[in-house]
């Protein structure tokens, strides 16, 4: 059976690694990019085609894969005269790899419905250089037979595939999940900020927390910048506010006033509107070092 051809709109550094595993294994791919065109021009060299147009995309590809910001950023590929929608045919899947606002991702799952396609979340777990070497976590979600017939390209993508039932239940879970992470790092920034103001070493501080149940990933991932000075967590605060704030909108939408999200979204933000959307979330250890004391900057 020949391979499908796929098309992936988003040429960030996770989507051109992505895209590069694709090709490295042989699958046909055509690419739409934004304002950095060197994505673009990667996999063009590497035999890609490039796409005039999402709707074209997805006229001449099999499948469509989006990997991109923020939902606002997969809505304007997703509709529009020249987006996806248009474009979209009986039998095709659509597969989103950012982290999205389930509301968002049920809207266009009906949407791509009504043309006969078939939407998947499908938001991803680990970095860039896992990308480039297959071994991404993937949490898919949405119809099991599309998911069926997209696996083995998942699987040229991932390590660990999960499906996870319903469409948005891996974006929901995403969410979730980064919710909890940007918790527990803020937290622990603010932990080792407090332990420098009481002069305390940060070492001796890790070393009790970490030697009970609290020991977590995300807990060393901040402790190797504090002490060691390393960045082993390439995620901005920028994204993290994104995420939390997300998070949030999906418990507003279902109903529900989450408390444990407040501090580390009011936190985030705050970091975000000051000028520092840009620094990585270990670094938050420097920042709340600078603005613990007054609380604001």
């Amino acid at each position: 059976m020949s391979k499908p051809t796929i098309g992936f709109i988003g040429l960030g550094l996770m989507g051109r690694a992505m895209v590069g595993c694709l090709q490295d294994a042989g699958y046909e791919v055509s690419v739409l990019g934004n304002r950095d065109r060197s994505g673009i021009e990667e996999a063009v060299a590497r035999g890609g085609r490039e796409a005039g147009s999402a709707r074209e995309m997805a006229q001449g590809c099999d499948i469509v894969m989006l990997c991109v910001g923020t939902s606002e950023q997969v809505e304007q590929r997703i509709y529009g005269d020249d987006g996806v929608l248009a474009g979209a045919k009986d039998g095709q899947v659509v597969i989103d790899f950012g982290t999205s606002l389930p509301s968002s991702t049920l809207k266009i799952g009906a949407d791509l419905a009504e043309k006969g396609a078939v939407y998947l979340d499908a938001p991803l777990g680990r970095t860039p250089a896992h990308a480039k070497d297959g071994l991404l976590n993937i949490m898919c979600a949405g119809d099991e037979a599309a998911y069926s017939r997209v696996k083995p390209v998942l699987d040229v993508l991932g390590e660990n595939v999960f499906h996870l039932g319903k469409l948005g239940n891996g974006h929901t879970i995403k969410l979730i999940n980064n919710f909890f992470a940007m918790t527990t790092a803020t937290a622990m920034s603010e932990a080792f900020a407090a332990a420098d103001a009481a002069g305390i070493e940060r070492e001796a501080l890790f070393g009790v927390m970490s030697a009970g149940p609290l020991k977590s990933g995300m807990m060393e991932f901040i402790r190797n910048y504090a002490v060691d000075g390393k960045i082993d967590l390439a995620f901005s605060v920028a994204n993290g506010a994104k995420d939390v704030g997300y998070y949030r909108q999906m418990t507003a939408d279902l109903g529900l006033e989450s408390r444990m999200s407040t501090a580390a979204d009011a936190t985030l933000r705050e970091a975000r509107d000051g000028g520092d959307g840009g620094i990585m979330i270990p670094e938050m250890v420097d920042w709340m070092g600078k603005h613990l004391g007054s609380g604001r900057s």
